[in-house]
């Protein structure tokens, strides 16, 4: 009884497989019925052989469709033509990340940048660099002295503040008198 059952649960099975793939089988050959009998000139479509083009006339009582391939003109049988394949869209190496994500797009930069505007750009970004480190360096020794209170204690800061400049500047001058003379020799 029990091999029996096991018997009747397997055609079952089969039985129900069977009438799955009919059925979507039967909504794919109606889909592309559809498709065909809706072709207008200008659509883009291709044939079972791979030729690709655009629909010229739709001659439906024949069924027979004319095709336009880069200035070629041919007639198919309705049943050879389907829809063209997705071209996928291709993205060269130098356009993504390492990730293969894709770069942002810079609207402003030109498509081509020769070596002296790439030099140019490089300097102006160490100077911006430079005079962003200055101003990060002012804000910070700003931010750790406390303001005076009353105006002598005004005085000596600034006072404090020009001797620092001139012992940098002085050291700045040293060391360009140590390079001159370590160049003469």
């Amino acid at each position: 009884m029990g091999s029996m059952l096991f018997m009747i649960v397997i055609i079952a099975l089969m039985i129900a497989m069977m009438w799955g793939s009919s059925r979507k089988s039967k909504q794919q050959q109606a889909a592309v019925q559809d498709f065909r009998q809706s072709l207008q000139p200008g659509d883009e479509v291709a044939t079972t052989t791979g030729l690709l083009g655009k629909v010229v006339s739709v001659d439906l009582e024949k069924e027979q469709v004319v095709i336009d391939s880069e200035g070629s003109q041919s007639r198919w049988r309705i049943q050879a033509i389907t829809k063209p394949p997705i071209v996928p869209a291709y993205i060269h190496d130098d356009e993504v990340d390492e990730n293969g994500n894709p770069l942002p797009e810079n609207a402003d930069a030109p498509a081509e940048v020769t070596d002296a505007e790439d030099t140019a750009a490089a300097d102006a970004a160490t100077e911006n660099s430079a005079a962003s480190e200055d101003k990060d360096e002012a804000e910070s020794k700003s931010d750790s002295e406390p303001e005076p209170e009353d105006e002598s204690d005004k005085a000596e800061t600034e006072d404090e503040e020009k001797s620092d400049d001139a012992d940098e500047s002085d050291a700045s001058k040293d060391s360009k008198a140590s390079d001159s003379t370590s160049a003469k020799s």
